[in-house]
């Protein structure tokens, strides 16, 4: 992997074990990689009694091992976040040895992600059969319908071994591309879940969680959700302790569930037919914290402000106005739930005048204020916590 940071450029190639350092900037992990034979139960749908394969070169004890494959355009958040969530688990002090858990970058060429860093992975993938799963880590390509051949025949070829597909960010489309997700759930991040269904129409999409673990299959919406998945593996593989380590290097006070819910506020819209209307509601998505008006909106999609009024009174049975102001409600009903922000500030966030503005609207929908609605959500989550 290749960084160049402020002028200066860095190679580091993991190989794992000892490291050393070298007058050139070079820094190799040296070693072998290590063996462990481990079995889990309780996962989200049943599985039990599961071997991790032990079949890679060497021994030793990583419990689990894991072959990263960054695709162009990939997002940074969810390939680091996921990355040193297994870095910190895997060694005492933050030391980065990979001795309770194992990790490869892999492709066949330098990469770069959405924000321009450039990664050189360390070889080419390695054989299915020396990892346990194999993560697919993409990001702004998901529109592009093409996919490198390579890929999908590697791809097939570890899900003919039995070995688990992990779809970081938009990863999971190409895990689809490939024709690998038939039968099975996928979860996705809210600003793409329209493509995917319009893309891969008979998959069942979810994106009101972080992510899903369906087996043979693990599909992540990315961003810190990606830690999150990280840390369900090193729990699942070795033990909360370890998972409970790397959340403090990272100075996280908590590892979330997979069910914790995405930032998201649209009902579902795989019945809205209309491909305008369907846009015009995802930029309302993209826009909760700095509104546009509807004219700005009608312009963006193409359409007249009547046009785009009436297209929406035949899809969705409301104006374009109302639409766009119950999503920022419900966004401000989620901030109101899950941060410590004041009413005034969830307001002054959302677009509204002030926070008798907002507490009016909001009353409308919840028939209850802002203060009300959080202190009322708070109490019944101590009725459920104190049993």
């Amino acid at each position: 992997m290749r960084f160049i940071i402020f002028g200066f450029s860095c190679r580091v190639v993991f190989v794992f074990g000892k490291a050393r350092s070298k007058n050139d900037n070079k820094i190799e992990y040296l070693g072998h990689n290590e063996e462990c034979r481990s079995h889990f139960s309780g996962l989200e749908h049943g599985m039990s009694n599961i071997k991790v394969r032990s079949n890679r070169p060497g021994g030793g004890r990583q419990k689990f091992r894991v072959a990263i494959l960054p695709l162009d355009n990939f997002t940074l958040n969810a390939f680091s976040g996921f990355v040193d969530a297994l870095r910190l688990a895997a060694d005492e002090g933050g030391r980065s040895r990979q001795i309770e858990c194992g990790w490869e970058i892999a492709g066949h060429r330098t990469v770069q992600a959405s924000c321009g860093l450039t990664v050189t992975p360390q070889g080419p993938p390695p054989d299915p059969a020396e990892v346990d799963y194999i993560a697919v880590s993409a990001g702004n390509d998901y529109r592009d319908r093409r996919q490198p051949a390579w890929l999908d025949a590697y791809l097939k070829d570890a899900a003919d071994k039995g070995v688990t597909l992990i779809g970081l960010c938009t990863g999971t489309f190409n895990i689809a591309r490939a024709g690998l997700m038939k039968g099975r759930p996928a979860c996705v991040h809210w600003n793409v879940r329209e493509e995917f269904r319009e893309q891969f129409p008979g998959i069942e999409t979810v994106s009101d969680r972080i992510f899903l673990d369906a087996r043979d299959r693990i599909t992540c919406a990315g961003s810190t959700g990606a830690s999150d998945l990280a840390l369900y593996l090193v729990s699942r593989h070795c033990g909360a302790e370890r998972a409970q380590q790397s959340l403090r290097h990272m100075i996280l006070n908590r590892q979330r569930e997979s069910s914790a819910p995405q930032p998201q506020f649209v009902t579902d819209m795989s019945g809205v037919k209309d491909a305008d209307v369907r846009h015009a509601i995802g930029l309302m998505e993209q826009t909760l914290n700095a509104p546009i008006s509807v004219d700005d909106l009608a312009k963006k999609v193409g359409l007249s402000t009547r046009q785009l009024s009436r297209r929406f009174l035949e899809c969705v049975g409301q104006p374009p106005s109302r639409f766009y102001r119950v999503m920022r409600l419900r966004y401000g009903a989620w901030r109101l739930l899950h941060t410590t922000d004041s009413v005034g500030q969830v307001a002054a966030d959302l677009g509204f005048a002030d926070s008798s503005h907002f507490s009016r609207e909001f009353a409308s929908l919840f028939n209850m204020t802002p203060k009300s609605y959080r202190a009322a959500s708070s109490q019944l989550s101590q009725t459920i916590d104190g049993g």
